[in-house]
């Protein structure tokens, strides 16, 4: 299960393990049902051989197909590889930046709350401190900007729920053993996780924009995954690609190998070739989107291109919205960017504002991974919440039986040290949706089972040098 504990306050989530539960078998498939033999070769990073297809398997509690840790036999032959995401990544056993002890979290003390320790009386004085060390700090006598303000004034209202929230789910963490207190002995692992790999994947997609046009009497919306573990590049960028096995596939991209997790599709293209994904003709119960915000540290780093807010306005949720649909936008602690997705964003696309959460990043010790009075950057992320308003009458018959959306929820976890690899919320909304839901991620960089996928990095975290192959006994 990717959920650990659920608390009133919110969810402790284990990301490494869904990743891991996701289906990553390759098996012998020889002996598949109805008699059909399937014998493709595929080669994995290691130099391992096996096949590419699959007979169905059962599916955990959580939804997804059984994991690393479960036997897979179809007739009688046991799975040969099986994947799983680099741990290295999720080994987060410091905070990037310790914090002070008065800000520590108190761990061995359910009653503490943040205002025990806080060395300011009120929020007032907090926030008047908090002014005068950004002052300091930047040597200079003019007065914050609008937005330093803001963001002062929205912290100030969310750090104590923040604080004693993850507080009592960290408890629970170190409780059960999920969470535990760093040791000092020294690990004689080595780290051979690769510093870089190049992601080519956004210049493959403005590649594609000098393909030819495909021609509209032979268009095919769907591409389905069959033996083959390569397709050429026009055919992966011009359709909707799907995995439909109970298998993981592998595909080759540029001489590059991916892995296509069981019961999966995606579009490969960037914000100006929707135009598969609205050929699928599918309407999602659920949407996330994680839009690749403008700011200056994007700027400076070149890390991906951004958008405009204008050009975040032009996605087409509407068309792909499923009446009640619920839309979960991530959004930076830039107070502009929650402003602009609550008042511009979600009234334009016809969605009522529901609820805001949190995802708060913590470490292997339940610490957090920056000082939760950070001046700059904060441990924690926000989501913003809501519905798709539009037939009364359909709304009400698809709510039936579903709980309202509850408002500042914690999605506490240790984050993966890949840079914008954020956490699964398949198993913290599912208590909100319908089980049979069809569910999309827009700006995605990872695949999911059971979700559609769209971004120009959509395959960028499946690349198999992200993953270890283990051979089974």
């Amino acid at each position: 299960m990717s959920v650990v504990h659920r608390l009133t306050a919110g969810w402790l989530v284990d990301h490494l393990s869904f990743i891991n539960r996701c289906g990553y078998e390759i098996c012998d498939s020889f002996a598949h049902p109805g008699g059909v033999t399937r014998n493709t070769s595929v080669t994995s990073a290691e130099g391992c051989h096996s096949t590419s297809t699959l007979a169905a398997t059962p599916s955990s509690s959580d939804g997804l197909p059984n994991g690393p840790g479960d036997a897979i036999e179809t007739e009688g032959k046991r799975a040969k590889i099986r994947y799983v995401f680099r741990d290295e990544f999720f080994d987060i056993s410091k905070p990037h930046i310790a914090a002070a002890p008065g800000e520590q979290l108190c761990q061995g003390c359910p009653e503490v709350s943040m205002f025990d320790f806080s060395p300011f009386g009120n929020d007032m004085d907090y926030f008047c401190c908090c002014f005068l060390l950004i002052l300091q700090k930047r040597k200079r006598k003019c007065v914050f900007n609008q937005g330093e303000l803001d963001a002062l004034e929205y912290h100030s209202k969310v750090k104590n729920l923040i604080w004693e929230g993850t507080l009592h789910l960290v408890q629970e963490g170190l409780k059960s053993g999920f969470l535990h207190h760093t040791t000092a002995k020294l690990s004689c692992r080595k780290n051979n996780v690769p510093q870089h790999i190049v992601c080519g994947l956004a210049e493959l997609c403005e590649m594609a924009k000098q393909f030819p046009a495909a021609d509209e009497s032979g268009f095919q919306a769907v591409c389905v995954l069959e033996e083959e573990t390569s397709s050429a590049e026009q055919d992966l960028l011009s359709c909707v690609v799907e995995n439909s096995s109970n298998c993981v596939k592998i595909i080759m991209l540029m001489g590059q190998k991916y892995l296509i997790p069981p019961k999966s599709s995606f579009l490969l293209s960037d914000i100006s070739c929707l135009q598969p994904l609205l050929n699928y003709k599918k309407k999602y119960d659920v949407i996330v989107i994680d839009p690749p915000w403008e700011n200056k540290s994007v700027k400076r780093s070149n890390r991906y291109s951004h958008l405009s807010l204008w050009q975040i306005k032009q996605i087409p949720v509407p068309a792909l919205a499923a009446p009640n649909c619920l839309v979960v936008t991530w959004v930076t602690n830039r107070q502009r960017h929650l402003c602009f997705v609550k008042d511009e964003l979600y009234p334009h696309w016809s969605v009522k504002t529901l609820a805001e959460w949190h995802w708060v990043k913590i470490t292997t010790a339940g610490e957090f991974v920056l000082p939760l009075d950070s001046l700059h950057k904060k441990p924690y992320e926000v989501l913003v919440l809501g519905r798709v308003q539009g037939d009364e009458k359909e709304a009400l018959r698809k709510s039936e039986d579903i709980p309202p959306i509850p408002e500042h929820q914690l999605i506490v976890s240790i984050p993966c040290s890949l840079h914008s690899h954020k956490p699964p919320l398949a198993a913290v909304l599912a208590e909100f949706i319908k089980p049979d839901a069809e569910c999309l991620e827009l700006f995605a960089r990872n695949l999911q089972p059971g979700w559609t996928s769209w971004g120009n990095e959509v395959l960028k975290f499946q690349h198999i040098d992200y993953f270890t192959p283990l051979q089974n006994e």
